[in-house]
């Protein structure tokens, strides 16, 4: 059993691991703009280091997000058309979930611990979540449940609401509004989701029966939006 993920939400990414949550093969690129050109490229060299084919894939898994629109959909595109290509199932994990994870392993905090986690989502805003900490699944990830958002609000909002307090605020929205966040517990641990956490994620859910729908967490509209009809003009 291999499985693939791939994710596009603050980075181009993608993974292969091994049916009990081992890594094989992954790259990362901070890339913001080049997604369709990178992602498949990035798979084919992907198989060829785990010498593995795309019969090999039995899973496929995505990020979800939130993102904004045409990032985003790449990688949910890629993953929906590769898993209908090989006839296997494809699973989204809501790519923050993936952020909180990583950190509180990275930064070995206890079960019960919180974090908030904060991506750039542009126009002066962020995307976040808060979780609550829990044990490594079967897998090696992380548990993180959610406790606020996802959503999408200025970094000012979220800290005046109280969601960073008494949490460990992470990813690169916490970097990029760092004024906004002067007074967190702010830690640059993890800047972007790691497409191993998010398969081991993947793993742990699908072996608990939860769905895991490929939804994406667009959270607002694209930028580009279809024009109005015209009012035509009564005469008297």
């Amino acid at each position: 059993m291999t499985v693939l993920i791939v994710d596009t939400s603050a980075a181009v990414s993608a993974a292969l691991i091994a049916d009990d949550g081992t890594e094989l093969a992954s790259q990362t690129l901070r890339e913001q703009r080049r997604h369709a050109e990178l992602l498949t490229p990035m798979i084919t060299e992907l198989l060829q280091q785990a010498a593995k084919t795309s019969a090999d894939i039995t899973t496929v898994v995505s990020g979800t997000g939130p993102a904004p629109f045409t990032g985003l959909r790449v990688g949910l595109v890629t993953a929906r058309t590769f898993a209908f290509g090989v006839g296997k199932e494809a699973l989204g994990v809501p790519s923050l979930d993936a952020t909180a994870s990583q950190a509180a392993d990275q930064l070995d905090l206890a079960d019960g611990s919180e974090i908030l986690v904060v991506s750039d989502a542009r126009r002066k805003e962020v995307y976040f979540a808060r979780y609550a900490v829990g044990p490594k699944n079967a897998f090696g990830a992380r548990e993180v449940t959610t406790l606020v958002g996802p959503d999408v609000a200025s970094a000012a909002h979220v800290v005046e609401q109280g969601y960073a307090q008494g949490a460990v605020v992470v990813g690169e929205g916490a970097q990029a509004y760092a004024d906004a966040f002067a007074g967190s517990n702010v830690s640059d641990a993890v800047q972007v989701p790691s497409p191993v956490v998010l398969g081991q994620l993947a793993l742990g859910r699908a072996a608990a029966g939860l769905e895991q729908p490929t939804t994406p967490l667009y959270l607002r509209r694209p930028d580009a939006q279809v024009p109005a009809s015209r009012k035509r003009a009564l005469g008297a």
